[in-house]
């Protein structure tokens, strides 16, 4: 398998009102909506949007228990701390959840947390240690 991630997909509660989030609060564009899922194109990476009981149905699982913490984060890393504050600025201002918000860290960043509706948590991050490319992508430091 190749060294890569191609799609996350998150279960929603309401599909509808998921992607008015992720359209009216993140700011992002679904590159389409179709038979019960909303696709986003994040530059490369898809995020899908899809029902909670229909993920689980189709990974097999059931969609009972879902707690706050879902043991893991979803994270997007800015150029800046500036970029950072300039994010969760907005976000505050279009009626995120703000679950922490952003403090220099332990490790040499700068980080804060919102929620999406589904309980979703989303890292907002600046790492001075990865350099974001151009293209908007982490060049990962070697060795």
């Amino acid at each position: 398998m190749d060294p890569r991630l191609t799609l996350v997909t998150l279960g929603v509660d309401d599909l509808d009102r998921s992607i008015a989030f992720y359209r009216d609060v993140v700011g992002w564009t679904p590159a389409s909506t179709s038979d019960g899922v909303a696709f986003f194109d994040l530059g490369g990476l898809i995020l899908a949007l899809w029902p909670h009981r229909e993920l689980a149905a189709d990974s097999g699982l059931s969609a009972d228990g879902l707690g706050a913490y879902h043991g893991f984060a979803l994270a997007y890393n800015a150029r800046s701390r500036e970029e950072v504050d300039g994010i969760f600025a907005q976000l505050r201002e279009r009626g995120a959840a703000i679950a922490k918000e952003p403090v220099e860290t332990d490790w040499g960043g700068y980080s804060g947390y919102f929620t999406d509706l589904d309980g979703h948590h989303w890292e907002v991050a600046h790492n001075p240690f990865w350099p974001i490319r151009e293209d908007g992508r982490i060049a990962y430091p070697k060795g």
